[in-house]
């Protein structure tokens, strides 16, 4: 017995050893919020609060427009993922990207609850406190899931919907980053609030796209800085500690505005097959598969999946 427990001291201690040399190589402090507005908030952003939250958003393009374009990123993402779409979409309508709760420059719930009723009913008081009655709204990924929610709860609000490797159905990846699997794992998911490999983020956004040559080093900056936002890293533990209700698909078959269903064919986080489910279950929806692409075709693949944004418009690219 005088052994057993021994053994179990020198483990534990070997496991503190291995925390504290761990923390001093790959640990890294929260990076205040004014140090990172400085180089992320530059004009045009702004800031509004809702639900106690300063959140960070972008609305660009002609303000008089009736129907503006309202993008949600996914997990792990920020309003940034939309860069290449706003700049071209802005030039003949108003857009609007916002940094969900838990991620970018907005930072995390107050109180931590990162149900999809929660997302949804932010997204309402977003749209309400920029004058917004009706939009076109797109989401990538769990935004694509806000988005078709929302869609469902608040159909008078959306006039068409962009589905972008969205998130909903029952799925098997292939594939997930890895900074996604640790979140989920007791124990290990504490360590990863303060120990943020750079090399983890890179490795988790190369997950995403399918030409890896595309993931540069300011790209992989920019998600490992607002990783290290204040409250981003717990933000990401408790959104993956949520239950995920498959039971709200069934709504998915009483959505009838028109949709575009726009997928990369070599996403590994959310298979294709995914998106042959929503465009089988949607009446109205119209199905784009992208080649050569990953989960975030507008982020990857601005050029090709602009260009079936903007025949599902009905516009001139």
């Amino acid at each position: 017995m005088k052994l057993f427990y021994k053994i179990i001291k020198a483990l534990l201690l070997f496991i503190g050893i291995m925390i504290i040399v761990v923390s001093l190589f790959f640990g890294h402090k929260d990076i205040p919020l004014e140090e990172l507005k400085s180089k992320y908030a530059q004009a045009p952003s702004q800031f509004v609060d809702i639900e106690g939250m300063q959140v960070h958003f972008r609305d660009e393009g002609d303000q008089m427009t009736d129907m503006p374009i309202v993008l949600i990123h996914g997990t792990g993402a920020s309003l940034h993922t939309f860069d290449e779409w706003a700049e071209r979409l802005k030039r003949e309508h108003r857009v609007i990207r916002m940094d969900l709760p838990g991620f970018g420059l907005t930072g995390p719930f107050p109180d931590r609850n990162y149900s999809m009723e929660n997302y949804v009913d932010f997204i309402k008081e977003f749209l309400e406190s920029r004058g917004v009655g009706t939009c076109i709204l797109g989401g990538n990924s769990l935004g694509g899931a806000i988005a078709w929610q929302f869609t469902a709860k608040n159909p008078e609000m959306v006039e068409k919907l962009i589905l972008i490797d969205a998130a909903g159905y029952p799925m098997k990846s292939e594939s997930r980053p890895i900074a996604f699997t640790l979140a989920r794992i007791p124990v290990v998911n504490k360590a990863l609030t303060f120990i943020t490999p750079l090399s983890m983020v890179r490795s988790s956004v190369e997950n995403v796209y399918a030409d890896k040559s595309k993931v540069s080093d300011q790209l992989v900056e920019r998600y490992f800085k607002l990783t290290l936002r204040t409250g981003n890293r717990q933000a990401l533990v408790d959104r993956m500690a949520m239950e995920t209700d498959m039971s709200k698909t069934g709504l998915i078959k009483n959505i009838n505005q028109a949709t575009l269903v726009l997928w990369g064919d070599e996403d590994l986080l959310i298979p294709v097959a995914n998106a042959y489910l929503f465009h089988k279950d949607l009446p109205n929806s119209e199905l784009v598969i992208l080649k050569n692409s990953g989960h975030v075709p507008m982020e990857e693949s601005p050029e090709e999946s602009l260009e079936a944004l903007f025949e599902f418009l009905g516009v001139t690219p």
